[in-house]
């Protein structure tokens, strides 16, 4: 393990207020996404639409690094260039998601445990060849009756800490997401309390395993109720209860923050991020940066609609919402913001 280019990495996602890309979405989800959009389903058209994201003129002004998934690291677009190039060319550092899904967990129903363990050390060398220079793997915790039980936190924080180890030996920077659920009538206290346990739980382990704290990103969902809760906080409730989370569980240590967006809005997930820099900027004892998919995504999927007529709006619309996220880490993100003439003033 090089402590040296662990930091360096992190501190070069972090940079000018950027964040992560993730379109690291398996083939069965990117297949789900298309088809609720009827854009027709096929590797090629995957490549094509993961072409249209690297290809977004000045993306790099927004983005640091984008998360891969195994079949984009090694798809190359149509004239023949290495997508893992074409990220790199434009000064956007590759990353790449290495679990292999949530799984249903033994005698424990409703909850699932991650798995991708299995060979994972000879994948990580693969895949810092290829030019990968960090990772991603992500826990699913669910909120419901009785759950999420203890057993299923700490397995899940365990495969999590065994997972950052490898990655550190490896050289790769590790992109920790134990995801606490949107989906549920839960209120705020009870995702609040939940989500700390989970995440105190998570850093607990990774001491165990002797990970180094400041060469990890951790890629927690935010304080928000369920999606079926009748009452929904306002957004500065949800970024009180987000940072005073994070500072009861997450240690000064670690590397920096990069939220995940969890099914909200791309406007409402800019909103939250935007109030937590506004409210705490100065406070912070590690950077918090955004780490969207379909926040970001999205809009420019439904306006592509698999035509190629339609890229270089897609691609507009893309660059939009990765602005927009832009602002709201340095806390400059408002309603006025969200019309693209004004972001291009």
């Amino acid at each position: 393990m090089n402590k040296n280019i662990l930091a360096d990495t992190v501190s070069r996602l972090f940079t000018d207020s950027k964040g992560l890309l993730a379109m690291d979405e398996s083939n069965p989800n990117c297949n789900k996404r298309f088809a609720k959009l009827g854009i027709l389903q096929s590797e090629e058209v995957r490549r094509d639409w993961r072409a249209l994201i690297v290809n977004t003129p000045d993306l790099s002004e927004c983005i640091s690094g984008a998360i891969l998934y195994d079949e984009t690291i090694r798809q190359k677009k149509k004239d023949g260039t290495p997508i893992i190039k074409a990220i790199i060319d434009e000064g956007i550092i590759p990353g790449i998601k290495v679990d292999k899904g949530a799984k249903l967990m033994a005698g424990h129903q409703g909850e699932k445990v991650t798995e991708g363990l299995d060979g994972l050390r000879e994948r990580l060398k693969e895949y810092f060849r290829m030019g990968a220079r960090f990772a991603k793997w992500r826990a699913v915790i669910a909120i419901g009756d009785g759950i999420p039980s203890r057993a299923c936190i700490e397995a899940n924080a365990n495969i999590l800490a065994l997972y950052a180890s490898l990655c550190q030996e490896a050289g790769l920077v590790p992109i920790v997401e134990p995801e606490v659920l949107m989906g549920g009538t839960h209120d705020l206290q009870v995702c609040f309390t939940d989500t700390e346990q989970v995440l105190r739980t998570v850093l607990s382990h990774l001491y165990v395993q002797v990970v180094m704290l400041e060469g990890v990103i951790v890629k927690p969902n935010m304080v928000i109720t369920g999606l079926s809760c009748p009452k929904h906080e306002s957004i500065d409730e949800v970024a009180d209860a987000t940072i005073q989370c994070l500072r009861q569980s997450v240690p000064a240590a670690i590397g920096g923050i990069a939220f995940l967006s969890g099914g909200q809005s791309g406007e409402l997930a800019s909103a939250h991020l935007n109030a937590m820099h506004v409210r705490y900027e100065s406070k912070l004892p590690w950077p918090l940066t955004f780490s969207f998919a379909r926040a970001i995504q999205q809009p420019a999927m439904a306006i592509w609609d698999g035509k190629d007529e339609n890229i270089k709006m897609a691609q507009q619309a893309l660059f939009h919402r990765a602005k927009c996220d832009k602002a709201a880490r340095q806390g400059l993100y408002y309603a006025a913001i969200e019309d693209p003439v004004f972001l291009s003033n």
